[in-house]
């Protein structure tokens, strides 16, 4: 649970990104992901988003919890069955994806242009690279979510 948290951190964190970065990074006991908040959650690269795109992903995290509400008999793990997940709360995830990818995307720009002088060097190289592995594992998922 986070603590004042809104939905613009809720579509964050059930993106495929956020997902992608959370089985990069986290450890495993089994074959279950370990969430930790220390490494997984304070080490995402979140970045400040703009008025239009917090509301994006808002609407789309919206989104997500109305096609939840249509299901109250169902628990997350019936939910999120890849064999019977409701096809209006898949497409809700990924209009929530491609929102968030237009972020990271507009974010890339301006963060590794060198036009930003408030950000560090370190950080742009390190942001970059934590982008480019998040869009591969994300183009992955998106890969393996279409043709199951």
């Amino acid at each position: 649970m986070i603590p004042d948290s809104t939905i613009y951190e809720f579509g964050i964190l059930t993106s495929n990104v956020h997902n992608a970065w959370m089985r990069t990074v986290s450890m495993r006991m089994k074959s279950d992901y370990s969430y930790s908040v220390g490494i997984v959650y304070n080490n995402f690269p979140f970045t400040e988003p703009t008025p239009e795109q917090a509301e994006r992903i808002e609407l789309t995290a919206q989104e997500i919890l109305n096609a939840r509400a249509k299901y109250p008999e169902c628990s997350l793990a019936d939910l999120y069955d890849e064999l019977t997940m409701p096809p209006e709360l898949r497409k809700a995830h990924h209009r929530c994806d491609d929102r968030l990818r237009i972020r990271q995307e507009d974010n890339r720009e301006r963060m590794c242009s060198g036009t930003n002088e408030d950000v560090p060097e370190t950080y742009k190289i390190i942001s970059e690279q934590a982008l480019i592995l998040i869009d591969a594992f994300s183009r992955d998922f998106l890969y393996l979510s279409n043709i199951l």
